[in-house]
C-alpha cells in the first residue's frame, strides 16, 4: 500500500498536467472566428472586392503599409478597387491570435505577388492586425505591414 499510493498520486498529477496542456492547445472559438475574418479579408483583397472589404473594416480603420504610408478606410478601399492592381498571390502564414477581451491581435507573415500598372511586383512582409468586437460584430480597426530586416525564421 505504501508503494501504490505514491505511484497513484504520481499518475494522477501526470494525467492532470497532460489534460491541462492539451486543453490549452485547443483553438478558442473566438480565435477561430478571427482567423475566418482574416481569411475573408485576404480573399476580398485578392479579388479587389472593395464592397466586401468595407463590411470588415471599422469606420476609423487605419493601415500602415511597407513604406510607412497610412491609409484611412476610404483611402484603402480606393486603392483596393484600383483597376490597375492585379493580385495573383495573397498568402498568409504563421498566424497567431491573441485575445484580450473584445480585442484580438493577429500577427503573421504575408506574401503577395501581382502586377500594378502593368509592372510585376512581389513582397514578403510581417503584419499585425487588430480586431475589435463592436455592436456590429468583429471589425478590423488597425493593420500594420512591414518588410522584415532579415529572412523570416521561426
Amino acid at each position: 500500500m505504501k508503494i501504490r499510493l505514491p505511484i497513484l498520486l504520481g499518475l494522477s498529477v501526470a494525467f492532470l498536467a497532460f489534460n491541462s496542456s492539451s486543453a490549452q492547445t485547443k483553438t478558442d472559438p473566438a480565435s477561430s472566428k478571427i482567423l475566418a475574418f482574416e481569411g475573408k479579408w485576404n480573399d476580398t483583397y485578392r479579388r479587389g472586392d472593395a464592397a466586401g472589404m468595407a463590411s470588415l473594416l471599422s469606420d476609423d480603420f487605419i493601415i500602415t503599409v511597407e513604406d510607412g504610408t497610412t491609409f484611412s478606410k476610404s483611402g484603402y478601399l480606393a486603392q483596393t478597387a484600383d483597376s490597375e492592381l492585379r493580385v495573383l498571390i495573397s498568402d498568409m502564414s504563421d498566424l497567431k491570435v491573441r485575445m484580450h477581451g473584445n480585442t484580438a491581435v493577429v500577427t503573421g507573415a504575408y506574401h503577395e505577388k501581382g502586377t500594378t500598372k502593368g509592372k510585376p511586383y512581389e513582397s514578403h512582409d510581417r503584419f499585425t492586425d487588430v480586431w475589435m468586437k463592436t455592436t456590429d460584430g468583429w471589425q478590423l480597426i488597425a493593420s500594420h505591414y512591414s518588410i522584415p530586416a532579415s529572412p523570416i525564421t521561426n
